[in-house]
This record gives C-alpha cells, sequence and structure tokens, in this order.
C-alpha cells in the first residue's frame, strides 16, 4: 500500500463506526449547502455579497466535505495560491480555508479525517506548503501547522501624532474610485509580493477582495475610499491607501475616525506621503489600521510612537507538507551546514534528518535525507513557524520547542533562517 492510500485508509478509518458519515469532493450544486453548514459552525451570517465572493473564487475540486446522510455536518476547503518565501520565490501553497464542523458532529473524527484526507491531495499535487488562518489556534498545532507570521493593529490619537509630508514635491497625490483604480494597484501589489515572504500573489478573481464593501458591513462609515500616490513628473503609480470615515459629534465638537484597509507602497516617500494624508484627515481624531507588518515603516515616521495603541495578532499558519522541497526553495540569510531531525507523526514522509546546505542569501539551497548524525531536532510544527524568517529557532529553543544536539548549531541555523524583513499576510482567506 502506498504512503497516499495508507492516508486515504487512515482518513476513512478515522470516522468508522460513524456508518452514516462519508467524506467525498464537493460538487458544484451542492455549495449552498455546505457553505450554510459553514456558517453554522462558524456561528456567522455573512452578507450576501461576501458570501457571493467566497462561492465565485471556491475551488469546488479542492473542496471536502463530510456527510451525514444527505446533510453535510463538515467542511474544509484550499485555494491553489503562490506565496512569496525568503529570497523572493513564489512557492505554490495550499490556501486552507472553510474548516467547519457542526456542533452535532465534533468528537467523532470529522475534522481529523478532513484534515487528513486534504493533506494527502496536498501532497500529490507537488505542494511542498500548506497555509491557513485560524479561528482557534490551539487547533491546528496537532496537523503540523505553527505560528509563522504576527499582525500588528494600531489605534492612534491623530492630534497627537503627525508624519511630515516629503519636500521633495515628487509626491501627488490623488483620490480615485477605487474600482477604476484597482488595477494599477492590483500590478503595484503584484510588485511588491517577492519583497516579503507571507505575502500572496493575488489568483484571477482575488482583486475583487480588496474592493468589497457591503452597506451591512460599514458599521456608519463611508463607501470605501482610494488615495494614489504618484510621481508629480510622470504619473507613475507608488503607491494607494484604501480606508473609509465615520463622521461623530459630541459636547466639543467632531470626533470621527478613520478606518484603514491597507497602505502599499514601493517608494518611502509615497508611503510618507499617503500616511501623513491619513493622519491629517478633518473631522476625525482617531485612525486605525488592523492589519499592519510588526517592522511596518508607520512605527517609524511617527512623532510619537506612544500614541501608536498597538496590538499583536496572529496571522498566518505554516505546515511544511514536503520538507526537502520547502527547505529547497527559499534562500538563507547566512550560510549554513547541518542536520534536522524532523519529527512529523501527521505526514510521517517528513520523518527524520534531513542535511540542509546553503551558502548564503544569494545562493541556492540544497536538502537532502541523510543518515548523519542530527544538529537540532524538532516537530515540523516549529520547522512552519520558522520557514518565513519571522519566528527565531533560538526563541522556539528557548521554550523547549527545538533541541540542540550539536553545539553552535541553534546559533547557526538562527541567524539562517532569519530575514530583513518580517514575513506579512496582507489579507485573510
Amino acid at each position: 500500500m502506498t504512503q497516499s492510500s495508507e492516508a486515504r485508509s487512515s482518513a476513512a478509518s478515522s470516522l468508522a463506526g460513524h456508518d452514516a458519515l462519508s467524506l467525498r469532493t464537493l460538487k458544484a450544486a451542492e455549495w449552498d449547502a455546505w457553505y450554510d453548514a459553514l456558517e453554522v459552525a462558524f456561528g456567522e451570517d455573512e452578507s450576501p455579497e461576501r458570501r457571493a465572493l467566497w462561492q465565485a473564487l471556491t475551488e469546488v475540486d479542492r473542496s471536502l466535505g463530510v456527510w451525514d446522510g444527505d446533510m453535510p455536518v463538515g467542511g474544509a476547503g484550499a485555494y491553489s495560491f503562490r506565496m512569496a518565501v525568503p529570497g523572493g520565490a513564489l512557492l505554490p501553497a495550499a490556501g486552507v480555508t472553510m474548516v467547519g464542523v457542526l456542533p452535532t458532529h465534533r468528537r467523532r473524527g470529522v475534522l481529523t479525517a478532513l484534515m487528513r484526507h486534504q493533506l494527502d491531495e496536498v501532497h500529490e499535487r507537488g505542494e511542498s506548503l500548506a497555509v491557513l488562518t485560524a479561528s482557534e489556534p490551539a487547533i491546528y498545532g496537532r496537523y503540523g501547522y505553527g505560528l509563522a507570521t504576527w499582525k500588528l493593529g494600531v489605534t492612534v490619537e491623530r492630534s497627537r501624532v503627525r508624519v511630515e509630508r516629503p519636500e521633495d514635491g515628487r509626491i501627488r497625490l490623488r483620490l480615485a474610485d477605487p474600482a477604476a483604480a484597482s488595477p494599477a494597484c492590483e500590478r503595484l501589489y503584484g510588485e511588491l509580493v517577492p519583497r516579503r515572504p507571507g505575502m500572496l500573489a493575488r489568483l484571477p478573481g482575488w482583486e475583487r477582495l480588496p474592493l468589497l464593501d457591503p452597506p451591512s458591513e460599514r458599521e456608519g462609515h463611508t463607501p470605501l475610499q482610494c488615495v494614489l500616490a504618484e510621481d508629480g513628473a510622470d504619473g507613475t503609480l507608488l503607491g494607494f491607501a484604501r480606508y473609509s470615515t465615520r463622521m461623530s459629534w459630541g459636547h466639543a465638537g467632531p470626533s470621527g475616525d478613520v478606518r484603514v484597509r491597507e497602505v502599499l507602497a514601493s517608494a518611502p516617500e509615497a508611503r510618507s506621503a499617503l500616511w501623513a494624508y491619513l493622519l491629517d484627515l478633518d473631522l476625525t481624531d482617531t485612525v486605525v489600521a488592523a492589519n499592519l507588518p510588526v517592522d511596518d515603516p508607520l512605527l517609524h515616521l511617527v512623532s510619537d510612537p506612544r500614541r501608536l495603541r498597538s496590538q499583536l495578532s496572529d496571522a498566518l499558519f505554516v505546515r511544511l507538507v514536503e520538507v526537502g522541497d520547502a527547505l529547497r526553495s527559499r534562500h538563507y540569510a547566512a550560510p549554513v551546514d547541518l542536520v534536522l531531525e524532523v519529527a512529523d507523526e501527521f505526514c510521517p514522509w517528513n520523518t527524520g534528518r534531513w542535511h540542509l546546505h546553503a551558502a548564503g542569501p544569494e545562493k541556492p539551497a540544497a536538502c537532502e535525507p541523510t543518515e548523519a548524525p542530527a544538529d537540532l531536532a524538532l516537530p515540523v510544527r516549529e520547522l512552519g513557524s520558522a520557514y518565513l524568517g519571522g519566528v527565531s529557532l533560538a526563541a522556539l529553543a528557548a521554550a523547549g520547542l527545538v533541541r540542540e544536539l550539536r553545539p553552535g548549531a541553534l546559533a547557526e541555523a538562527s541567524a539562517a533562517f532569519g530575514w530583513p524583513v518580517a514575513p506579512w499576510l496582507p489579507h485573510n482567506f
């Protein structure tokens, strides 16, 4: 029996004893009933606009369901993403999504069967990575997913903070219709993707996600606004911000807020100009941005960093489905030559010793199975956490999650796996 058939047998056996339960790939005509079950599982009632977008983006052939008779009781899907990894390569990655089980069918092996079947399919497709955002992070560690990126949220007291506008006059700001400006904004987004690990190349149709703006979700804010930062000499787009405002009035006068959807720029002057604009909108007191990289330049642009009330939240979880290919496909910030002993109970083809060698950040890496003595020992979950360069192997070792077997190996590995910019997931999926 092959590893794939063994895994499929394992997925089926996890439902053994529940004769009415069956796991299979979704059919397009079943999408509404399948999604209804997932909404119940998540306790959500999404807007018709958001639901329609997710239906359009669903890859039906990558969507799984568990049925109790003719009723869907659980599901899991995946998107065929390409994700930036350290060094700029765009690596195929399964974007795991829509994972849920009805409350009536929990603790019956449904989730484990879905995860087993899905990871087997990812392996068969040749995708070396699977990634997800977690509604309940504690669930996914047992399936080998490690927290690899964080997101920074900030709430800014506008009147107490300023960002200096560029003085060279190069940048021209212009308000634009968000939909009309979208093609140019998407081209700029695509240029930025290889520069930061964790960013996702947009598949066709995904350009609609940042424009999604159902009135039922605005919470009193204006429709989505878009401001472009262009080169004043030739009109080249250098950055953009999408945002909305909400006006409110009190005894002391206006006290509105600005909700920043995203700020992206290819030039420092454009970024400064955009933030200066957002922090200087009339009739507003507060600027809120929910998803920035943890090393976002805004932290250094503001006049008083204490006025940035910040909050860190978990973002992207990474699972190495094929350890050798994943480690070969990224670059390393420093030379590295060591043997990793990887433990992976859920995908046993990864378990064993792997010889990782790279001469430096501009050189390709090699990673092959070996029988040589190990220098570091770690579970595949921790390898996923460190993979994009934003989580230190030394920090994981300090938490008792990575073991150094050769003196000096931990420092070598930590330096090599790090990266100059923090990884970041620009949007959920």
